[in-house]
């Protein structure tokens, strides 16, 4: 049944795309005053119209480039892009923004917008509504979104948006950790013993206290008593013992021989 539904799926939405791409683009009239774009932009945007939203804000920043409708319509657009998919084009008008207007009182607002983009960029149309493990993507968005709230976070810790970036920055952090130990765990699988030590090191190194740690030391020391570096792989073994107290993962590692 799954085989019919999923292109089926991509028929209808493709051809909404390609019903809703055929309309005429919105003009505003040459007598309407800055006010009268924004509002007319706003309201589109209010209704989830986004791609009116966009067309007025555009023609605003070309009649009125300067001034704080200008500023406006600037971070509006990116939002309005954003929720249109295009994330590029969102972080492109972003960028543009902070560097424009660093004073802008919006600013922290800006920055919380692009580590939202980037934490779902990654996320194909299918993967909405088809649930995949977040931890087995490819970690590069996840890694700009941590950047993104972090700076955030450091830099305006009082900002209303600090709270809920602060949340994503240790998910991502749990996340960019799990991702970390499946790749360890498939160099362990194919017997790439040094590289897997190397990846468990650096979860070790760059996410410490995250969930993965315990299991990242399990696998460095298992690597490192194949490879024979038994000083290594006791000095794991002992870092696992003081923190994590009877975890099962000491027992695998005292099995561990050459030929696993």
């Amino acid at each position: 049944m799954m085989k019919y539904i999923l292109p089926l799926f991509l028929l209808l939405t493709l051809s909404a795309c390609s019903f809703f791409s055929g309309r005429d683009p919105v003009v505003a009239e040459e007598s309407w005053t800055v006010e009268r774009v924004y509002a007319e932009a706003k309201a589109a945007l209010n209704i989830n119209d986004y791609r009116t939203a966009i067309e007025y804000y555009e023609q605003l920043e070309a009649r009125f480039p300067f001034g704080e409708y200008a500023q406006q319509a600037l971070l509006d657009s990116a939002y309005a892009y954003y929720k249109t998919d295009e994330p590029e084009t969102a972080i492109a008008t972003l960028d543009r923004f902070m560097r424009v207007y660093p004073l802008n009182e919006n600013i922290d607002y800006a920055m919380y917008l692009r580590g939202l983009i980037n934490f779902n960029r990654d996320m194909g149309i299918l993967e909405k509504y088809i649930p995949r493990d977040e931890t087995q993507r490819d970690p590069g968005s996840a890694l700009q979104a941590l950047r993104d709230f972090t700076t955030l976070v450091n830099r305006f810790p009082t900002s209303r948006y600090s709270d809920d970036a602060a949340q994503r920055v240790v998910y991502l952090r749990n996340r960019l950790a799990q991702h970390e130990l499946h790749v360890a765990s498939y160099y362990m699988r194919r017997a790439s013993y040094l590289a897997a030590a190397n990846r468990a090191k650096y979860v070790i190194e760059n996410y410490p206290r995250t969930p993965a740690m315990p299991d990242a030391l399990v696998i460095m020391a298992k690597a490192y008593k194949i490879l024979e570096l038994n000083d290594l792989s006791e000095d794991a073994v002992r870092v696992l013992e003081a923190n994590y107290p009877g975890h099962p993962g000491v027992a695998e590692v005292r099995k561990t021989t050459l030929f696993d």
